[in-house]
């Protein structure tokens, strides 16, 4: 990150910030700068509150497109990344494409312990807890041709289907609050409302923005509270 930065700096260019969403490193960081340390930092999956959507099968599709913007993929690689994006996309088509009925289904149903109900589409078959992709392909034929990893990703995807929406959501929300900046030569003193402990904090750290803030240990939530209404006046 030290050495992509350096480069943008001298390219008169602004520079690249991982948020927590983003990916560990954003976390790692974020810590490192709000939290400190008084021990060696270890960068553990518990620190991410957004772990679902930091996992190992999905980084080139969270970082490529930021990679890419700062110089760092080739051609090659972003043609090769552009092409498993649309062979994703084309999957959750033939998933969804169309209804198979019970007399279709219900042998695999009965056999992984699941209730019979009535047409369902593949995509729906996959959120089933005892039915997994490799039973879809193999039973109805299709996608087959996906490399394994791909299978892995898109049953994933599909399961937690649910969790990831309200995931997305409440980054949604984080998003907006990133972009509520605080300024650099904030005077935090004439704040009325601000605990010692968090002007004395907020002082120290210099948060960019209301995001990076609510991250600060000793910091509350209704220090927040009284930062952005301050922010509105």
């Amino acid at each position: 990150m030290a050495g992509i930065n350096a480069a943008l700096y001298l390219e008169g260019k602004e520079p690249l910030i991982l948020s927590r969403a983003d990916a560990y490193l954003g976390v790692l960081i974020d810590d490192l700068i709000t939290k400190g340390t008084n021990e060696p930092y270890r960068i553990m999956t518990s620190r991410a509150e957004y772990r679902l959507q930091l996992r190992q099968d999905n980084a080139d599709l969270r970082l490529t497109e930021i990679g890419r913007r700062v110089g760092l993929v080739s051609d090659e690689r972003y043609n090769i990344f552009l092409k498993k994006k649309k062979l994703i996309e084309e999957s959750y088509l033939k998933l969804k494409d169309k209804s198979y009925s019970p007399k279709e289904y219900g042998k695999l149903f009965k056999e992984k312990g699941e209730s019979v109900a009535a047409g369902l589409k593949l995509y729906d078959m996959i959120k089933r807890p005892n039915i997994r992709l490799s039973d879809i392909i193999k039973i109805f034929n299709v996608l087959s041709e996906l490399p394994r990893d791909l299978c892995d990703y898109i049953e994933t995807e599909i399961k937690y289907e649910g969790y990831l929406k309200n995931q997305n959501e409440l980054i949604a929300k984080m998003k907006k609050l990133e972009n509520k900046s605080l300024p650099a030569t904030m005077d935090y003193s004439v704040i009325k409302g601000l605990r010692i402990e968090a002007r004395q904090k907020l002082d120290e750290v210099r948060p960019r923005n209301i995001s990076q803030a609510m991250n600060i240990s000793g910091v509350s939530p209704a220090d927040i509270a009284v930062l952005m209404l301050y922010m509105r006046e």
